[in-house]
C-alpha cells in the first residue's frame, strides 16, 4: 500500500508544479530547496510513481501520472481550506486567501475603498486583487483563479451567479464646448450625428451600441479604445463624445482638460453592477464575508465617484 502523503508534501508538490522549479517553489514557500527536493523524492517513493520529468533546461514538468496526482492534491488543499473555514465559522472568525477580480473600468473607483473597509472587518483574510474586462473576469472565475468578481450584469453564463448591487444609468461625456454640453439631458438620436469615442471592451461595447439601436439610429464611431483614461482625454480634447455608466468623481480628464456629463435618455435599462460568483461550488467563509460586505457598503452614496461629478449630470 502506498505511503500516505503528508499535507506538507502536497503543498510542495503543488508549488513545484505551478512554478516549474524547486528553487522557485522554495522561494514561494520560504523553505530551502533541498527540503522541497527531499519531500518530492519521498512522495514519489511512497506513491511508487514518477511525478515529474526533470529536464535541466525546462525545469520540473509533471508526468502524465503526476498531472493526475496534482489534480487530486489540489482537491485535498481545497478540502483542508474548507475544514479551516468551517472551524472558523464555528469560532466566529474569518480568515484565509481571497482572490477578487474587478472590471477595469471602475476598479480604481470601487476596489481600494471596498478593500479598506473589508480589511477592517476581516483582518485575517488575505486579499489578492486583479483587474480585467468582463470576459477576463468570467474566465478567471471558471478557471478557479478568482473567487469573486465585481462587474456588470452583461450576458452572465449559466454556470455563474450574479448578485446585483447598484443600477447605474448611462450618461454622455462631452467636451465642455460641445454643442450638446449645456443640455439637461440628451438622447442617442441627439448624439448620433456627432463623432463617438467608443469604449471598446467585451460586452460593454455591445451595451453602448444598443443605446443607439434601441432608437433606430447608428453612431458615427470615430475612435475606439479599451482604456477609460484615454477615452476621457480624447473626449476632453474634442475628438468626439463617449458614453459611460460610471464616472471617476472628477470632471477632469487625465490631462487636466474639462469634461461635461449629461444624462442620457434611453429606453434601455441601466447597467447593473454586482458580484459574479461560481454557481456550483459552496462558498468559503471569506467569500461569503466579502459578498456581505459589498451588499452592506457598496452604495452610490458611499462611493460618489460612481456617478458623474455633482452638477454635471448622473
Amino acid at each position: 500500500m502506498p505511503a500516505r502523503p503528508t499535507l506538507r508534501q502536497i503543498d510542495y508538490l503543488v508549488a513545484v508544479a505551478e512554478t516549474g522549479s524547486i528553487a522557485l517553489a522554495a522561494a514561494r514557500l520560504n523553505v530551502s530547496a533541498p527540503t522541497i527536493s527531499a519531500a518530492i523524492a519521498q512522495l514519489e517513493e511512497g506513491l511508487g510513481l514518477a511525478l515529474f520529468a526533470r529536464r535541466h533546461a525546462q525545469g520540473m514538468t509533471p508526468t502524465a501520472a503526476g498531472r493526475q496526482i496534482l489534480e487530486a492534491a489540489r482537491q485535498v488543499q481545497l478540502a483542508v481550506e474548507a475544514l479551516q473555514d468551517r472551524a472558523l465559522d464555528l469560532a466566529g472568525g474569518v480568515r484565509g486567501p481571497l482572490a477578487v477580480g474587478c472590471l477595469l473600468t471602475f476598479a480604481q473607483v470601487v476596489l481600494p475603498g471596498l478593500r479598506r473597509g473589508f480589511a477592517a472587518r476581516a483582518p485575517e483574510v488575505r486579499v489578492a486583487q486583479s483587474e480585467a474586462d468582463h470576459a477576463g473576469l468570467i474566465a478567471g472565475l471558471r478557471q478557479g483563479v478568482l473567487d469573486v468578481a465585481l462587474s456588470y450584469a452583461l450576458e452572465i453564463p449559466p454556470d455563474l451567479v450574479f448578485e446585483p448591487l447598484l443600477a447605474l444609468a448611462p450618461h454622455a461625456l462631452l467636451p465642455e464646448d460641445h454643442a450638446l454640453a449645456g443640455r439637461e439631458s440628451v438622447s442617442a438620436a441627439d448624439l448620433a450625428p456627432h463623432p463617438m469615442i467608443l469604449l471598446d471592451l467585451p460586452y460593454s461595447a455591445a451595451y453602448f451600441l444598443e443605446l443607439f439601436t434601441a432608437e433606430g439610429v447608428a453612431p458615427r464611431i470615430a475612435e475606439r479604445t479599451r482604456d477609460m483614461g484615454v477615452m476621457r482625454a480624447m473626449v476632453a480634447n474634442g475628438f468626439g463624445f463617449s458614453i459611460a455608466n460610471i464616472g471617476l468623481g472628477s470632471d477632469r480628464a487625465p490631462d487636466g482638460r474639462r469634461l461635461c456629463f449629461v444624462p442620457l435618455r434611453t429606453p434601455v435599462a441601466p447597467m447593473r453592477m454586482g458580484l459574479m460568483l461560481p454557481g456550483a461550488a459552496p462558498r468559503r467563509a471569506a467569500v461569503a464575508a466579502f459578498a456581505a460586505h459589498c451588499h452592506a457598503t457598496l452604495t452610490a452614496a458611499s462611493l460618489p465617484g460612481l456617478a458623474a461629478p455633482a452638477g454635471e449630470g448622473a
